[in-house]
């Protein structure tokens, strides 16, 4: 939930594996987290989604997300390249980033924080790895934190 508008917030996810997002879906359901969750699978999708062009152009069917879950290695642009671009604009800048990826290494972590990535974590090996790791997202970035009302 939004604190401020009391209602809950859309979470976008940019992942180009099919299977991580299957699961990331399915570790959100376990998790009860009442959520609308929007999924793209490459960082040029992500940027269209959040410009709303192509197929995103329609508000109701890509809403402002509220919270940004990224993978860093992703085809056309890559993470760091989206977040470098959300980063540096504006009427997205506020929207918090969660780089959810596969590397552990300290030149990702580094570079991602320099690029203004909220929160860095790397993706677990087990399913119920990444289940506890959407409630613990859901508890701090859905229910405790102040997140800045969603502009539409």
């Amino acid at each position: 939930m939004n604190a401020i508008s009391n209602k809950p917030i859309s979470i976008l996810i940019a992942d180009d594996d099919e299977e991580d997002r299957m699961l990331a879906l399915e570790a959100f359901e376990e998790s009860r987290l009442a959520n609308d969750l929007r999924f793209v699978s490459d960082g040029e999708e992500l940027i269209d989604y959040l410009y709303r062009r192509g197929q995103f152009v329609d508000p109701s069917n890509s809403p402002r997300p509220g919270l940004i879950l990224l993978d860093l290695n992703m085809p056309k642009k890559n993470g760091c390249e989206v977040l470098q671009e959300i980063k540096a604009n504006p009427s997205l800048r506020n929207i918090p980033v969660v780089v959810l990826t596969t590397s552990k290494a300290d030149t990702d972590i580094c570079q991602s924080y320099n690029l203004g990535a909220n929160s860095f974590i790397t993706k677990p090996v087990t399913f119920e790895g990444l289940v506890e790791i959407m409630k613990t997202l859901g508890k701090y970035w859905l229910t405790v934190v102040e997140l800045p009302l969603q502009e539409d």
